[in-house]
């Protein structure tokens, strides 16, 4: 990797941070973690968090890319936001909030978790518990 790309984030090494997160420091996780960290907190999709690992000298697939964050995000690392059934955005802030979504710039800005109120939430099915409850709301320029 010829770009040396800052190990720290909020004060926490990456490595430490994998580790804790019960993952493996390999080379190209610990490659990416730096490159989704290192910007505070973001919306990515894995195209564009590839584009940004091609420019930094990281070898490594849209596959890797994509499975990397897949396991961030069942680590606790990551919050997964589906936009529409074709487009997925990986969070790097895993507080409670939810989402706008700008239609035509496909760019995801958070809102605070108080900023949606929801008053009723339908029962559970028998034998399930709500983990979570997302709100994204789609947005465009007014016309």
């Amino acid at each position: 990797m010829t770009t040396h790309i800052a190990s720290v984030t909020a004060g926490k090494n990456v490595t430490d941070m994998l580790r804790s997160a019960g993952l493996r420091p390999t080379r190209q996780r610990v490659s990416l973690a730096e490159l989704l960290y290192s910007r505070g907190d973001r919306h990515i999709s894995a195209e564009l968090l590839h584009e940004e690992a091609v420019a930094a000298d990281v070898p490594v697939s849209l596959a890797t890319v994509y499975n990397t964050l897949h396991q961030f995000t069942e680590a606790g690392l990551l919050r997964e936001v589906a936009i529409d059934g074709n487009k997925t955005y990986f969070d790097t802030n895993t507080s409670d909030h939810h989402h706008f979504f700008i239609e035509g710039e496909n760019r995801v800005i958070d809102i605070p978790g108080e900023g949606v109120g929801i008053d009723k939430l339908p029962i559970a099915p028998e034998g399930m518990e709500v983990v979570r409850v997302e709100v994204v709301v789609r947005v465009r320029e007014k016309r």
